[in-house]
């Protein structure tokens, strides 16, 4: 069944569930794209890898489960019949947490030039800290380059990427195109709006693709059956008493 909303589902912002749509959105639309650029362009799914130490307090949730992490021996096991040397102090060291996150490139077949980088931006990309600075260090390199940059940000949580003269919107779509730096197309979208249909720019001269965002979230739900889990709890962020009354009347009538 399709998502129940008339443009982006609240609830697929909760933490139990973004990560999940945020890798199905973007392999989903992989195959979506590609099939428009072929046989010129190939699309790819790339990672981003996020190194995180653990601080001692409650870690931040951004969006996805924890890692599994395997069991370590218990202090003072010993391999049998081997000499140790003690060392002459002990420290703690910094636990790690490493993310992965997917993000596509559109390649150039015959040169494998990066033509496009289409970025589904995650909670950690808009909120402070080192993870945001990594993104926003690579959204650099990328707008300094000849590869356009398609960023869809369907998240309310946080700070918006940089950029002068942005209207307010709950959710929005930024489509930079190299030959028009730092000029870029915006659509604002509001809670209650529709997802547009956006363009992926290619090389000259060869046309646009495009990608049906709201035909491609619903294709998403339907497949990940978010209507038997997304709505066991409120959306996140809260939305206002007025938004979360009017997002009540779309929640499945068995939730």
């Amino acid at each position: 069944m399709p998502s129940p909303f008339p443009g982006m589902n609240p609830y697929l912002e909760r933490a139990t569930v973004w990560h999940d749509f945020h890798e199905r959105f973007l392999i989903l639309g992989a195959g979506i794209v590609g099939a428009q650029v072929r046989p010129n362009f190939i699309v790819k799914v790339d990672e981003h890898l996020y190194v995180r130490e653990v601080p001692e307090e409650p870690r931040r949730f951004a969006g996805r489960a924890d890692l599994g992490i395997m069991s370590t021996p218990a202090r003072g096991a010993r391999a049998e019949g081997v000499a140790l040397i003690e060392p002459p102090a002990r420290i703690r060291m910094t636990a790690v947490d490493v993310a992965r996150e997917a993000f596509l490139e559109i390649r150039d077949r015959a040169s494998m030039e990066v033509v496009t980088v289409i970025e589904l931006l995650s909670p950690s990309n808009k909120r402070n800290g080192p993870d945001r600075d990594q993104y926003l260090a690579k959204r650099g390199q990328i707008l300094a380059s000849p590869a356009h940059l398609v960023e869809i940000d369907l998240l309310r949580v946080g700070a918006p990427m940089p950029g002068e003269d942005r209207p307010a919107c709950c959710y929005s779509i930024t489509v930079g195109r190299a030959e028009e730096r730092l000029d870029a197309g915006f659509w604002p979208i509001g809670l209650r709006d529709p997802l547009p249909v956006i363009p992926i720019p290619l090389k000259a001269p060869h046309p646009d693709a495009t990608l049906d965002l709201q035909a491609l979230l619903h294709r998403v739900y339907d497949e990940a059956g978010y209507e038997f889990y997304a709505y066991d709890g409120p959306p996140e962020p809260a939305l206002s008493p007025e938004d979360d009354a009017w997002a009540r009347q779309f929640v499945p009538a068995a939730r």
